[in-house]
């Protein structure tokens, strides 16, 4: 018996054509350009010349590798507390309490409010002058004297950090909200009912069952953190002495502010380096922790 071919439709690959020139105008040709001026002296003049790795040696050579640690260790502290604090508020928020839709729409605040207004205020909160913070501890006796947060390394360093958590963290609460609420009441209630305290029903059913959504969140929120820039360059724009000075920040100021473009360029490539190579470790670590998650389950 004779086997007919199959016929293949075009028509649906047709309408993709539209999407994916859009996307090699916006992603692909912007990214192949930034690897191609990381090769070249590019400045300001319209002539440039092919230098090979010397951008990449020279970056190493000036603190960059300094600044690689402390984009890490902004990252996962910022992060961290973002997962910490927005598990909290989800579990608050998802009791059954009073008032609870108020709540929820309280928390919106800080993530609606645009980055620029909200960095603001915080820089006034800041302010040893006149900031609310300075002003409470002296007034409780903390210290005694006015405190200019920004004006000191690990003072500057810790006040981006509690602001990109203050913004970042209601929409961790609403998304690993919006998580706890997709589980099975009958889950809970038949815990309940064998007599489970409420740290053991979040424990061995609310954490396991949000997990997958925890991962997800944290590897959104990391890339978003790596590569922030408002919040820092409002606040400090990288100082004082370089004490707040990332990744991003030191590629904006070498490319733009030193009208340096090939070794922005560099800087710029190693951004995607290791944002690939974090996400592609994040996402197999991930998966061996599913994997070793079914075969306990078994």
């Amino acid at each position: 018996m004779a086997v007919t071919a199959r016929k293949i439709d075009y028509f649906p690959y047709f309408l993709l054509v539209p999407a994916g020139v859009v996307t090699l105008a916006i992603v692909a040709w912007p990214l192949v350009e930034t690897f191609r001026l990381s090769f070249t002296n590019s400045t300001l003049s319209p002539v440039e010349e092919y230098v090979g790795f010397e951008n990449y040696e020279r970056m190493f050579s000036r603190g960059f590798p300094e600044v690689i640690a402390r984009t890490f260790y902004w990252m996962a502290l910022s992060v961290g507390l973002k997962i910490i604090i927005g598990t909290l508020g989800a579990v608050l928020l998802n009791a059954a309490v009073p008032g609870r839709s108020l709540f929820r729409v309280l928390v919106m605040p800080p993530w609606v409010v645009p980055i620029a207004i909200g960095v603001f205020i915080w820089t006034w909160m800041y302010n040893g002058q006149f900031g609310m913070i300075s002003g409470l501890l002296q007034r409780f006796d903390l210290i005694s004297a006015p405190l200019e947060f920004l004006a000191f390394r690990d003072t500057a360093f810790m006040a981006t950090v509690v602001t990109d958590v203050w913004i970042g963290t209601p929409l961790v609460t609403l998304y690993l909200l919006a998580a706890m609420q997709g589980i099975p009441n009958d889950l809970h209630e038949a815990a309940w009912v064998d007599g489970a305290s409420r740290f053991y029903r979040f424990r061995r059913i609310t954490l396991p069952l949000i997990m997958p959504a925890i991962a997800t969140m944290s590897l959104l929120s990391a890339i978003w953190t790596f590569n922030s820039f408002d919040i820092i360059w409002i606040l400090t724009e990288g100082g004082p002495r370089g004490a707040t000075t990332t990744m991003i920040i030191d590629t904006y100021k070498t490319a733009i502010s030193r009208f340096k473009y090939g070794e922005g360029a560099a800087r710029a490539v190693m951004i995607v380096l290791f944002l690939s190579l974090f996400s592609g470790f994040y996402f197999v670590m991930i998966s061996r922790i599913g994997k070793r998650a079914l075969v306990n389950d078994k």
